[in-house]
């Protein structure tokens, strides 16, 4: 879990000269305070992980607000309300035959 920790970004702790992680008392802080926010908000690791980024990533930060901005919107090349769910529904099996021929 610490590797994890580490890998997403919440914590850096120094190394050793032989690589080893060395947690002093503001490493072990961040882990304590890192342990209360995540049990009073009922978050998750990945919750915070993903915090993170969009502080630090402009780009998708800047996408993620769009997408909770913008409203549903009948696609232009649909041509009533009444097509649309069934346009959505065979968008959505392209997508998933797709991905499994991907995998």
């Amino acid at each position: 879990m610490l590797r994890y920790i580490e890998s997403v970004g919440l914590i850096e702790p120094d190394r050793s000269a032989a690589g080893y992680r060395l947690y002093g008392p503001a490493e072990l802080q961040r882990l304590r305070t890192l342990r209360e926010l995540i049990t009073e908000h009922e978050l998750g690791l990945g919750d915070v992980a993903f915090a993170l980024r969009l502080r630090e990533d402009d780009t998708l930060r800047g996408r993620i607000d769009g997408w909770l901005e913008e409203g549903a919107a009948r696609p232009a090349e649909v041509e009533d309300d009444s097509a649309w769910l069934r346009w959505e529904q065979e968008k959505h099996q392209r997508l998933l035959a797709e991905l499994r021929d991907v995998t």
